[in-house]
C-alpha cells in the first residue's frame, strides 16, 4: 500500500507540475487580453450578482448558482492551503496567490459562459444540465473528450468534494474537542441526507444563507485579528510585495525561498483554492436562470473575486502578520499557530471557518457530481449517486484516505485539461456573445 501510495504522490506531483500551472495561468491571461480585460466589469458584475432578478430559463437563480460554486470553492484551501504556500514560498507567495484571482476572473468567466450558451433544457420537465461536458460535445463535436471531463469529474468530485473533506471535519474535532469520529460522521451524514436528497434547489437554499453568513464570520474575525496585530500590519504588507520579487531569505526556523518558490506555490495554491479553469464551477453556473449567458458569467467570474482576491488574501496577510511562518511549521500546524497568536478569537474564527467551509464544499460538489453522473449514465443514475455520495460522507469520516486524496486530487487535475481546449477553441465565441452583450447594454 505504501509503494502504491508514492506512486500515485508522484503521478500527482506529475500532473499538478509547471506545464498544467502554465496552462491554467497562461489560459488566465490569454482570456484577459481577449476579452478587453474583462475585470474592469467587476463592479457591474459584483452590483448585479445581488439582485434577486429570475427572468430566463434555468433551475435556480443566478444568486443561488453563485452561493452554491462558492459552497463547493471556499473550502481547506482558503485556510490551510494559503498556509502551505506562506510555508513553502515565504510572504511573496500571497501575492502572487492574489495575482491568480485576479487574472482568473476571465477563466472564469468564460467557462460559464460557455456552459450556459451550450446547456440542454428538458422541455418536458425544465430540468437544466450543463457544463464543460456539454461545451465540449455539443460546440466541438469531441464526446469522447467529453466523457472524459465527465468521468474525471465524478471520481474528484468523492475525493476531493465528499470523503477528503468529512475527513479533516472528523478530524479536527477530534483532535480538538476528542469527539468520535463515529459521531461526527453520523451528525454530518444525516445533514448532508436532508439537503442533498432535495436535489438542486434545496443545495441552493441552504447555500443562500450558509455562504455569506461563513465567509463574513470569517472575514470579520481575520479584521479582528489584523487590528489586534495591527503595529506589524504595515511591515506585514511591504514584506508580502517586497519578497514576492526578490524572496525571502532563511529567518527563525524558515528554511528561505527565492522568488521562483514564491511564485510557482502563489500561483499553485492560489489555481487549486479558486479552480478558475478546472471546469467544476460552470456545472452549477448552467443552473441559473438567465436571460443572455454573458450575464450569468458576469455574475459567476465574481466568484473568484470572493474566494481568491478577498478570503485567501485574508488568510494569507493573517498568517503573515502573526510571525508564526517563520516557526518552521507548515499547512495545518501552521495555520493553527497563526491564529492561536490571539487567544480565545483566534482559534474560535479558525474552528468555525474549517467547519462551515468544509461543510460547504460537501454540499456544492455533490451537484458537480451528480450532473458527471447524470452526463454519463442519464437521470436514472441520480438518486442512487445521492444516496452514495450520503454514505461516502460516514466512510470518509472514519477510514484514513491518503491514497484517496492523491487519487481524486490527479482527478481534479486533469478535468482542467478538456475545459481548457474548449476555452481557447472557442474564445472567438466567447468574445462574440460578450461584444453582443455590451452592445446591447450601451
Amino acid at each position: 500500500m505504501t509503494e502504491f501510495e508514492q506512486l500515485l504522490s508522484r503521478v500527482s506531483d506529475l500532473v499538478w507540475g509547471v506545464p498544467l500551472l502554465v496552462a491554467l495561468f497562461g489560459t488566465h491571461l490569454f482570456l484577459t487580453f481577449r476579452l478587453g480585460i474583462i475585470q474592469k466589469h467587476l463592479p457591474h458584475a459584483i452590483r448585479i450578482s445581488f439582485t434577486r432578478s429570475h427572468e430566463g430559463t434555468g433551475e435556480i437563480s443566478h444568486f443561488a448558482a453563485l452561493v452554491t460554486a462558492l459552497a463547493a470553492t471556499i473550502g481547506t484551501g482558503n485556510i490551510v492551503g494559503v498556509a502551505t504556500a506562506v510555508a513553502a514560498g515565504g510572504p511573496g507567495a500571497v501575492l502572487w496567490m492574489w495575482l491568480t484571482g485576479v487574472f482568473g476572473i476571465a477563466t472564469k468567466y468564460g467557462e460559464a459562459l460557455l456552459s450556459v450558451k451550450y446547456r440542454t433544457v428538458d422541455p418536458e420537465t425544465g430540468g437544466v444540465a450543463g457544463g464543460p461536458m456539454y461545451v465540449i460535445e455539443k460546440a466541438l463535436g469531441q464526446k469522447w473528450l467529453a466523457v472524459l471531463f465527465a468521468v474525471f469529474t465524478s471520481i474528484a468530485a468523492f475525493g476531493i468534494g465528499n470523503m477528503v473533506q468529512a475527513n479533516s471535519i472528523a478530524t479536527m474535532l477530534h483532535s480538538n474537542m476528542n469527539i468520535s469520529p463515529w459521531l461526527s460522521g453520523a451528525v454530518m451524514t444525516v445533514f448532508t441526507a436532508v439537503v442533498i436528497i432535495g436535489g438542486i434547489q434545496s443545495i441552493a437554499k441552504v447555500c443562500e444563507y450558509l455562504v455569506p453568513f461563513m465567509a463574513g464570520f470569517y472575514l470579520i474575525g481575520c479584521a479582528v485579528l489584523l487590528v489586534i496585530g495591527r503595529e506589524t500590519l504595515g511591515e506585514t504588507m511591504h514584506l508580502i510585495f517586497s519578497t514576492a520579487f526578490t524572496g525571502q531569505a532563511a529567518l527563525g526556523g524558515f528554511a528561505g525561498a527565492g522568488m521562483k518558490e514564491a511564485v510557482r506555490f502563489g500561483i499553485a495554491r492560489g489555481l487549486f483554492s479558486n479552480e478558475s479553469g478546472l471546469g467544476s464551477a460552470p456545472i452549477v453556473a448552467a443552473a441559473a436562470q438567465t436571460e443572455h449567458p454573458v450575464r450569468q458569467a458576469l455574475i459567476s467570474s465574481t466568484g473568484t473575486f470572493w474566494d481568491t482576491v478577498v478570503v485567501c488574501a485574508a488568510t494569507g496577510i493573517v498568517v503573515v502578520n502573526s510571525g508564526a511562518w517563520v516557526t518552521g511549521l507548515k499547512g495545518a500546524e501552521l495555520t493553527s499557530a497563526a491564529f492561536a497568536a490571539v487567544p480565545v478569537i483566534g482559534p474560535a474564527v479558525l474552528t468555525f471557518g474549517l467547519l462551515t467551509f468544509v461543510f460547504s464544499t460537501i454540499l456544492g460538489w455533490s451537484y458537480y457530481g451528480e450532473k458527471a453522473m447524470e452526463y454519463l449514465f442519464g437521470k436514472r443514475s441520480i438518486m442512487p449517486y445521492r444516496w452514495a455520495w450520503v454514505a461516502a460522507v460516514m466512510l470518509g469520516s472514519v477510514v484514513s484516505l491518503h491514497a484517496v486524496w492523491t487519487f481524486a486530487d490527479i482527478a481534479n487535475a486533469l478535468m482542467a485539461l478538456p475545459n481548457l481546449v474548449s476555452l481557447l477553441l472557442l474564445s472567438p465565441v466567447i468574445a462574440a456573445e460578450t461584444k453582443d452583450y455590451f452592445s446591447r447594454r450601451s
